[in-house]
């Protein structure tokens, strides 16, 4: 994690964020805030704003690089719930649950590909073989068995009536 930045105490229900983030996460933040843009959801206006502000922590940091971001995890989580009461029926009262969100984004950097490095053939490496895992009698039996095909035939009808005798 480079970065992470938490909206807290957001007046909307957590299950309303969740199906806006499944778009997003796994993204660059550039690509997910023109994703958002075309999403036409109250949790999209909150989101632009989330990665935004995540963005301008990332570039308060020395060394980093913010075109090379992305979004490495981004969830949406319960927060306090107001309690309010409607008249019911015959005197009764229903309660009114007000959710509330706490949406957290981290952001990370890509991971740069490595050189990879070849050996040459008479290498340190070229001389060890490897090692085959030593064999049971149970594994070798299993594996006989693995190698069988049964092919079952039909069953042929009797000719005879069964009864009671």
């Amino acid at each position: 994690m480079i970065t992470r930045a938490v909206l807290r105490y957001v007046r909307i229900s957590p299950r309303k964020v969740r199906p806006v983030i499944s778009l997003v996460k796994g993204k660059r933040p550039s690509e997910a805030i023109a994703i958002l843009f075309s999403v036409k959801k109250k949790a999209s206006l909150l989101l632009i704003d989330l990665l935004e502000s995540a963005m301008a922590n990332a570039r308060r940091m020395q060394g980093v690089d913010v075109d090379n971001l992305y979004i490495s995890n981004l969830i949406a989580n319960g927060g306090p719930q107001m309690k309010r009461f409607r008249a019911g029926s015959m005197g009764r009262a229903g309660m009114i649950r007000k959710r509330t969100s706490h949406i957290t984004v981290e952001l990370d950097q890509l991971a740069a590909k490595a050189p990879e490095v070849k050996e040459a053939e008479h290498g340190p490496a070229a001389h060890v073989k490897a090692k085959t895992a030593p064999k049971t009698k149970k594994a070798e039996t299993l594996h006989a068995a693995s190698k069988k095909t049964k092919t079952k035939e039909p069953a042929k009808p009797e000719s005879g009536k069964k009864g009671k005798e």
